[in-house]
């Protein structure tokens, strides 16, 4: 799992590097609140250790933005002990806070305890063949290969996901990624199969969504 640690103090950068990837994590580091979220747009973190003084935007900031965009656990970390900044921070997002000094172990086990939570909360990823759909980072990847997909093809190849193998009728795409009935009369379904059938089909990559003619689509790699 990914782990982004943002302090302006790099002793403790250092400190948490080091015992984060012993305990097996990825780290990524941020010494102030303007790199953290360049780093967490650019590889979304699974928790997120958060310095509550930081120079230009401080922790409470990065905290408001990072819970605006989603809901990756935040242990807030402050040399301040009053209650006040405590609730602060908790009101502008964090799950958690732990005032410096703090116990090394202790920070390990609260690492632990939210990561296991945000496991038993994560949707699981879908995979077939050599394609692969997290649900809960809107992640799509083929091989080693990323795949950029816009909200409606993304929801659309969860769909194939779910049901590998078995033939997705016209009026079932209709119903539960348009939300509606077109009436056959449409045929947007056609185009955004195009769409997703290129991004999903690199040269030399075998093709994985096939048309049923008069039925629908079938997600296989026969």
């Amino acid at each position: 799992m990914r782990i982004l640690v943002a302090d302006d103090d790099p002793e403790i950068r250092s400190l948490l590097k080091r015992a984060l990837a012993y305990e097996g994590y990825s780290v990524d580091l941020a010494e102030d609140g303007s790199q953290a979220l360049a780093l967490a747009l650019a590889a979304p973190p699974d928790l997120v250790i958060l310095d509550l003084v930081m120079p230009g935007l401080d922790g409470m900031e990065v905290a408001r933005r990072l819970r605006a965009g989603g809901d990756v656990p935040i242990l807030m970390l402050t040399a301040r002990s009053g209650t006040g900044d405590k609730v602060a921070g908790l009101d502008a997002g964090a799950d958690d806070y732990l005032a410096k000094p703090f116990v090394l172990d202790e920070l390990l086990a609260r690492v632990r305890a939210h990561l296991r939570r945000r496991s038993a909360d994560r949707p699981p990823a879908l995979r077939f063949a050599d394609l692969e759909l997290d649900p809960s980072k809107h992640m799509v990847r083929r091989g080693n290969r990323p795949i950029d997909l816009t909200a409606r093809e993304f929801e659309l190849l969860e769909v194939f996901l779910r049901q590998p193998r078995q033939v997705v009728t016209r009026q079932f795409l209709y119903e539960h990624v348009w939300g509606y009935d077109f009436g056959g009369e449409s045929n947007i379904i056609d185009v955004y199969m195009r769409r997703l059938r290129s991004k999903l089909e690199a040269e030399g990559e075998p093709s994985l969504l096939h048309t049923i003619r008069g039925v629908g689509f079938v997600l296989d790699n026969r």
